[in-house]
């Protein structure tokens, strides 16, 4: 009884032992689309990146391999791969990959697209100051401005009740905040041509990333028109560098801040070079994403009247009919679940990509040395195990305990790491201010029968038809 039981052990624990081994192997391989998904691939992502890749993701699980239009990518979906790439081991990925080839003609070597080392380090290094809280207290004045100069062609365009298309007047409203800010000047009809050259040129990029081919270089008639909207921008950016142009209560701009850097370890400056690309950088990142968050924000609004009657209740309370200042950002707190929300929802900056330069492990998988990292900020905020009923749009989510409870990198609509967009206490500032001083003067409502907007999903996340609401005075 006792040899027949010691047998049985024996080959109990060979078997467990093999199929521990077949297990690891196994685990070491990355899963990868079956033929007929590769071969349908290109055009159903052509046709639905997000749909294929929630697809992908509900059978493959959260790491996989897919040929993202024609590069092949590991796509990784959970908060702990994530880190990984972001934070932890952040110094063996860089942007050295497709997505960022696709930009740089527009972004060149600032910080958003740079391919990372030393000489990014230094740079963030050198900038990262001039971002911080009582810099963008500074800001904030420009921010009210410009939203209180929109209302009041509101009031005198649309009679009380009347539906108004509203991405036109977020554009334009988040470019003059970002050129005000930048240059201290109002700089007039450019803005309305500089709005319409970002919007082109995303589309041109949005499309090359879906279609990689032919090459950019190639003289096709979309590539020379990107290549025209883009000196187009470099003489805009250069003149108003020229003129180094200040406040006109004599207080610095950003510009002037950024040309007066100095970086305290080593002396450095940015050159012209760099100061150039660097203002371009922000004017794109202040200007496409501020215009796409905000805009879904308020038909996402508009679509939930109670949770913007609890709004304005909250703007009652904090600001008594007044303009937000600096000091009440911090009180609006309901607005600011707001705001997370949406931008969980529909993230303009909603996807990124990343290289391998060694090799690393992910989850238990082997990633090789030059290998394609693919981050899709869009399922990840829809991650079932941390989001339940993950379309359903509920500012709760974002409630301090409801926050606390989440593990980190959950939700990252900024990026994570040393990388973590250096724009974005800008960028909540100025999209808490848009929403309160809209919220404030108009109950926002959508006219009968009016179509889901859907979204474009170009190098960044817009709406992909017409914003309309029903602005009707309170």
């Amino acid at each position: 009884m006792s040899t027949t039981v010691r047998k049985t052990d024996s080959r109990s624990t060979d078997a467990e032992s093999a199929g521990a081994r077949g297990a690891a192997n196994r685990a070491c391989r990355i899963p990868s689309l079956g033929l007929r998904e590769k071969l349908t691939a290109l055009p159903e992502m052509r046709r639905d990146q997000v749909a294929f890749l929630s697809k992908a993701i509900d059978k493959y699980g959260d790491v996989f391999q897919v040929r993202l239009l024609g590069n092949p990518m590991v796509m990784i979906n959970h908060p702990d791969h994530v880190h990984r790439v972001l934070v932890e081991n952040r110094e063996n990925y860089d942007k050295e990959n497709f997505l960022y080839r696709t930009v740089r003609p527009v972004l060149r070597n600032g910080l958003i697209g740079a391919v990372g080392g030393e000489s990014w380090h230094r740079q963030r290094r050198l900038m990262q100051p001039s971002f911080h809280r009582p810099k963008i207290s500074a800001f904030a004045d420009t921010m009210t401005e410009e939203t209180t100069a929109m209302l009041r062609r509101w009031e005198h365009r649309y009679r009380n009740g009347e539906v108004a298309a509203v991405v036109p007047d977020v554009g334009h409203l988040a470019l003059r905040i970002v050129t005000r800010n930048l240059f201290g000047a109002d700089v007039g009809p450019t803005t309305e041509a500089i709005e319409s050259d970002f919007t082109d040129a995303n589309h041109i990029m949005g499309e090359y990333f879906r279609f990689p081919f032919p090459p950019l270089h190639w003289p096709t008639p979309s590539h020379r028109r990107l290549h025209k909207l883009i000196a187009n921008l470099d003489t805009f950016v250069g003149a108003m560098i020229e003129q180094r142009n200040t406040r006109s209560d004599g207080s610095p701009t950003l510009l002037s801040i950024l040309a007066d850097a100095v970086d305290e370890d080593t002396g450095h400056r940015m050159d012209a070079v760099q100061l150039q690309q660097e203002v371009v950088n922000i004017m794109v990142g202040g200007y496409e994403t501020t215009t796409g968050a905000a805009s879904f924000m308020l038909y996402l609004l508009a679509k939930h009247p109670e949770i913007q009657e609890r709004m304005n209740a909250e703007l009652v309370e904090v600001l008594d009919g007044r303009v937000p200042d600096f000091d009440d950002i911090a009180k609006l707190t309901y607005t600011r679940m707001i705001v997370d929300e949406t931008l969980r929802l529909r993230g303009p900056a909603w996807q990124t990509m990343r290289r391998a330069v060694g090799p690393d492990e992910i989850g238990g998988f082997q990633i090789a040395p030059d290998a394609g990292i693919y981050i899709n900020f869009f399922t990840l905020h829809r991650h079932r195990e941390f989001w339940p009923d993950p379309e359903r749009f509920d500012p709760e989510r974002f409630a301090p305990r409801a926050v606390a409870e989440r593990p980190r990198n959950t939700y990252i609509p900024f990026g994570a790491g040393l990388r973590v967009c250096i724009g974005k206490h800008f960028a909540l500032t100025e999209l808490i201010v848009i929403a309160a001083m809209i919220v404030q003067r108009y109950r926002l409502g959508l006219p009968d029968g009016h179509p889901p907007i859907g979204m474009e999903q170009l190098v960044t996340l817009r709406p992909k038809h017409e914003v309309l609401l029903r602005l009707e005075r309170r």
